[in-house]
């Protein structure tokens, strides 16, 4: 497989063939983000050879796989021709595959009418991931996210009116110090609004080649600490509405792993993150944790 890069994909996604339609990412702006930061990592939409190259490398050698993930950062950003085009082409050179997703920032979304998602739906997509990261919309500001919590709830109900699957990214840690709980509930509140499938919730990890990362070494951005970042997933977990939703806090970043489903599995969850405070459960040590 011909990649350009570093590709970053979903944990969901780990069997899934992943195929790379765009380089980089066509914001690129948000300051706690390293994936795009390189200079070989300039925003660009692939050519149809490249793309044929290796969609035709994965017809002979992962016919056994059924899902594909479309990378780098946000193919929906493509004009509706072009993506149509490209799913036409996978269904041609992979038959056999009953599921795409791919990465699509709010503003990609909005780009798409409903009846266009749909359209995509019926050619064979069934999952957005979206990164809210918070649903604080100073924090959003902050970070340079480029969007405010309506724009992005607007953006979530488009999918879910779509009827594709779409799971929700937020980033623990993001408010700081000082925001932690706001960042919480405000992130609760739209995730409540969006009514996502699934909602992941990842900590904060900065980054030296990132702005955010910079201002964190300088003292100038205060990161909760473990503590503090479970009471802030504790304050999350409690104040989401949303039944039935899976919720994944287990991705290497995490102190705490934990998944389940909203509600059913709410308060189980609550009693985990409070035996943890209480420091009856072991955390996962800073060695282990990862991006």
């Amino acid at each position: 497989m011909n990649y350009d890069g570093d590709i970053i994909r979903p944990p969901s996604e780990a069997n899934s063939i992943i195929i790379q339609v765009t380089v980089g990412c066509s914001h690129n702006k948000c300051t706690f983000c390293g994936a795009y930061k390189d200079s070989n990592k300039k925003f660009r939409i692939r050519s149809n050879e490249e793309i044929a190259e290796n969609l035709s490398f994965a017809a002979q050698y992962c016919g056994h796989q059924k899902r594909i993930f479309l990378a780098d950062g946000d193919v929906l950003i493509l004009s509706q021709k072009r993506l149509l085009l490209l799913f036409k082409q996978i269904k041609e050179y992979l038959p056999h595959v009953n599921r795409i997703a791919l990465y699509g920032n709010a503003k990609a979304i909005r780009s798409k009418t409903v009846d266009e998602l749909k359209e995509l739906k019926r050619l064979g997509l069934h999952r957005i991931y979206m990164g809210l990261e918070s649903g604080d919309n100073d924090v959003l500001t902050f970070v340079k996210k480029g969007e405010t919590a309506a724009s992005m709830v607007d953006a979530g109900k488009c999918v879910k009116e779509a009827g594709i699957f779409l799971s929700v990214t937020v980033l623990l840690g993001l408010g700081g110090t000082l925001g932690s709980i706001r960042h919480a509930h405000e992130s609760a509140r739209v995730l409540t609004e969006m009514q996502p499938k699934q909602i992941a919730a990842l900590c904060l990890m900065p980054l030296a080649n990132t702005e955010l990362g910079a201002l964190y070494e300088k003292g100038a951005f205060q990161l909760p600490d473990a503590k503090g970042m479970l009471i802030e997933l504790r304050e999350l977990i409690q104040h989401i509405d949303c039944n039935p939703v899976q919720f994944m806090a287990n991705h290497a970043s995490n102190y705490l792993p934990l998944s389940g489903r909203l509600g059913r599995d709410k308060e189980s969850m609550l009693q985990s993150i409070d035996a943890a405070l209480a420091g009856n459960s072991p955390l996962v040590p800073e060695k282990f944790r990862a991006l």
